[in-house]
């Protein structure tokens, strides 16, 4: 370990206080990953939006005493912290991550490209972890934060690293070049990702290349002209590289042919160096090809035996590349991380499971770690110390070689240890265990088939499901960060149990990304985040007289738009004896729907003064922002917003919060903004202003599988009322999916269409209840239990809306609470 005194000399900090010499073993940017307080050393990063510094009383009650900061602080209220103080933090954190890449000499692998990095690298760690030691990214760590972290985990434990790097603009390569100091290099590909941070494609490819100019070896497709001839040109500045072309021309180092076979299989034909070769791989979509192809290549160069790689790619599976969380069985929660089992993603998903703060209880499925070069009790004593640092009360081993080894596990700290040899002996015991009001991982390697253990333990709605991307919510929220002041403040719209999107789940992500309001419709919505542990203001935006009482119980900031309602908040304070209580003062400026008019505001100002109220803030609705032809519309709301507030502040003699924009009055109208915004489905990846300023990401996926397959005469009909006819001989699918789980009845008869097989697929028939039939005609290998996209990244949810004659609001907002959620980072 580095000792916080050498580390400040590394970054060329200066110290703000200095209590004592600590050592350090691990780094964190990220306050919800904290493991180990004692020997951690965090760096507070500046964002416009974020700043790291608001998460250091937080991290100091929890044990932390190493910061790295950008600005002083206030530090008597950190007594025995050290703090060093540098110009920028980021720029510190990938200094030190030089330094410590310059302790070793090992072959690091770096990886970069549009698409297709983190599979290679999650495919390389399978195919060589016979013949080395890897230190890998974890996951998708590949940005100016994510590779010094990376770097940071090589030790002398290790042989070999792979390490990628993916960058956003011109003139990031060149710091992650310093980090990362690749020995061989892998371009995966160029395609249209963060086109918008460069001038050219030609401008991508040079930036992407910046990492690979001390590399000997750079491996590369072929097939595509301009990443091709661009890396040639680019070569005659580094003539000592060796280019690896890998293509089907015959002029390509290492000459492929491809041949696919039939369903999920493709033979490979591979010339390099006079030799010829087969190979045959478990896909047969184009992105996975390439990217075996990509690791054919990295193991040709690290001279792996053809034998041994023959054999080593029937290994490669699908990799998901996602913690899943779902709800499970009697009020618990399932993560499930059962691709894959080694040292480092056991760390990464503990950490996962450390962070969930739904149950006490926490308890890890495990399975043998087959692949590991160490011997079982190395392994098993390094598995052991990890636990005895994460929060786990329950381990449940499965395997001959942990149950061989359990007696590691007796000073863990674990309140229970069970153990079994084989995922069917615990499949037999599940039903007489105790699973519940708990946090579950499951973290197996794939030869266990942890996946009939997680159906097991997970609460089975039905096949529907909707997949919620965190990341891509928070890439959203983002999006419109970039266009507020700095000092704007967020109100985030999570009513309608999130526009069907969750509860929990969205609030506690919000809150971590510094928002600063949640707003919910009903109270009771409110309740159910105040139970989960949620601890932003939330405004209630329809309160009901009858409901008050839980508004002070759990601390909740109702909306005022009447004389009525005010009258009965008022009776409840007084009897509760309760002052200063926080509301938020609706205004009608043109909606006409709910709120105070103009000529209320004299006697809304009196009530006010007498009363044990306290305004946060006074807002009204936008009834047209993202229609150009309003604007005049919008302009004079705002106008009259303005004059109204003015009034009441004059009235009140004290400052509140003003907020009138929301998503499309952000993008489209800027004069909007005043002190705070609400952003509502522009934070599911909808933009409502249709406007070429934001890059969003759709948040949901909605899909289901095909439950029956059925073959048609002509003449014969389909569905209730005989709406659908056979014109001819047809394939029908049922899907498992009805107007009850929110797809719209309208969408029968061919109006909607689905997503299977990179086709849109018509409906036909009418729309039941609970199923939905499809025309597979045209489809030969369709297969029952296929899975189909309703929307997604696929199918936009505004396409099916426009086909529903709707809205996308209303599309996310009706899926039925019976379809299974699950969320993913």
């Amino acid at each position: 370990m580095n000792s916080i005194r050498h580390i400040a000399t590394i970054v060329s900090g200066s110290f703000l206080q200095y209590s004592q010499d600590d050592p350090i073993g691990h780094l964190l940017t990220d306050s919800r990953k904290l493991i180990f307080p004692e020997t951690t050393l965090f760096f507070s990063l500046y964002g416009p939006r974020r700043e790291g510094h608001s998460f250091i009383p937080d991290l100091y009650l929890r044990g932390v005493r190493n910061f790295v900061i950008y600005q002083p602080l206030n530090i008597k209220d950190f007594p025995g912290a050290n703090f060093i103080l540098v110009e920028n933090s980021l720029l510190a954190l990938q200094q030190l991550a030089v330094f410590h890449r310059n302790q070793f000499e090992i072959p690091v692998i770096g990886i970069t490209g549009s698409n297709g990095k983190t599979i290679v690298k999650e495919w390389l760690n399978q195919l060589l972890e016979d013949d080395y030691r890897i230190v890998r990214s974890p996951r998708s760590y590949n940005s100016q934060i994510g590779v010094p972290l990376s770097i940071w985990q090589m030790s002398t434990h290790h042989d070999l690293a792979l390490i990628e790097a993916g960058i956003s603009k011109a003139g990031e390569m060149n710091a992650l070049e310093k980090i990362i100091q690749p020995t061989i290099g892998v371009f995966t590909n160029i395609g249209e990702a963060h086109d918008q941070g460069f001038e050219s494609t030609q401008e991508k490819i040079r930036e992407k290349l910046q990492l690979f100019i001390k590399s000997s070896i750079l491996i590369f497709p072929a097939d595509q002209p301009d990443l091709k001839k661009t890396i040639s040109d680019w070569h005659k500045n580094y003539p000592d590289l060796r280019l690896v072309s890998i293509g089907k021309e015959k002029g390509s180092s290492i000459q492929v042919k491809i041949n696919k076979k039939g369903p999920g299989r493709t033979a490979i034909e591979i010339n390099y160096e006079a030799n010829s070769f087969a190979v045959e791989i478990g896909f047969e979509n184009e992105a996975s090809i390439q990217n075996a192809v990509t690791c054919i290549g990295v193991m040709l160069c690290l001279k792996v035996p053809i034998a041994a790689l023959q054999s080593r790619l029937s290994r490669l599976n699908p990799l998901p590349l996602r913690m899943e969380l779902k709800t499970g069985i009697n009020h618990s929660s399932v993560i499930n991380d059962s691709y894959s089992a080694d040292i480092s993603s056991l760390k990464m998903a503990l950490d996962f499971l450390s962070q969930q703060k739904q149950h006490a209880k926490r308890t890890l499925i495990l399975s043998d770690i087959p692949e590991s070069r160490q011997s079982p009790a190395s392994l098993y004593s390094e598995v052991a110390d990890l636990l005895k640092k994460y929060p786990v009360d329950r381990l449940i081993g499965v395997g001959k070689q942990i149950s061989d080894n359990q007696a590691l596990f007796s000073a863990s700290g674990l309140n229970e240890k069970i153990f079994f040899e084989s995922t069917e002996a615990l499949l037999e015991a599940i039903p007489a265990m105790a699973f519940r009001d708990e946090t579950i991982l499951l973290k197996g390697a794939r030869v266990f088939g942890f996946e009939r253990i997680d159906q097991l333990l997970s609460l089975q709605l039905h096949e529907t499901q909707l997949d919620v991307n965190l990341e891509s919510m928070a890439h959203n929220l983002h999006q419109y960060q970039q266009l507020l002041r700095p000092a704007t403040k967020i109100m985030a719209m999570v009513k309608a149990f999130s526009y069907g999107a969750g509860g929990f789940e969205i609030a506690r992500l919000l809150e971590f990304h510094k928002i600063d309001y949640l707003a919910v419709a009903y109270v009771d919505e409110g309740v159910t985040l105040r139970k989960a542990g949620i601890r932003l203001p939330i405004v209630v935006m329809n309160t009901e007289e009858n409901g008050l009482l839980p508004l002070i119980e759990f601390q909740l900031e109702p909306v005022i738009y009447s004389f009525r309602g005010m009258n009965a908040l008022e009776k409840l304070l007084k009897q509760e004896a309760i002052n200063f209580f926080p509301v938020h003062i609706e205004l009608e400026t043109g909606m006409n729907r709910l709120g105070f008019s103009s000529g209320q505001i004299p006697e809304c100002i009196n009530r006010l003064n007498g009363s044990a109220i306290r305004v946060q803030s006074v807002f009204s609705h936008l009834a047209a922002s993202e229609e150009a032809q309003q604007d005049e519309f919008t302009k004079m709301q705002l106008e009259k917003f303005l004059s109204m507030t003015g009034i009441i502040q004059k009235g009140l003699g004290y400052p509140f919060l003003r907020h009138i924009s929301n998503s499309a009055g952000i993008v489209r109208n800027p004069s909007l903004e005043l002190d705070m915004v609400r952003i509502g489905i522009g934070l599911y990846g909808i933009d409502p202003s249709s406007s070429s300023l934001l890059e969003l990401k759709e948040v949901g996926t909605l899909k289901t599988t095909i439950a029956q397959i059925k073959n048609l005469t002509a003449g014969e009909t389909i569905g209730y009322n005989r709406r659908g006819v056979a014109g001819a001989a047809m394939k029908i699918g049922t899907l498992r999916l009805g107007y009850a789980d929110g797809y719209p009845r309208n969408l029968g008869n061919g109006t909607g269409k689905i997503w299977y097989k990179g086709k849109l697929v018509p409906t036909i028939g009418s729309i039941s209840m609970d199923m939905t039939m499809i025309d597979l005609t045209g489809i030969p290998d369709a297969a029952e239990g296929d899975e189909v996209v309703i929307f997604g990244t696929e199918l936009s949810v505004r396409e099916l809306a426009a086909w529903a004659d709707t809205i996308p609001y209303e599309i996310l907002a009706g899926i039925s609470q019976r379809v299974k959620r699950v969320y993913f980072e």
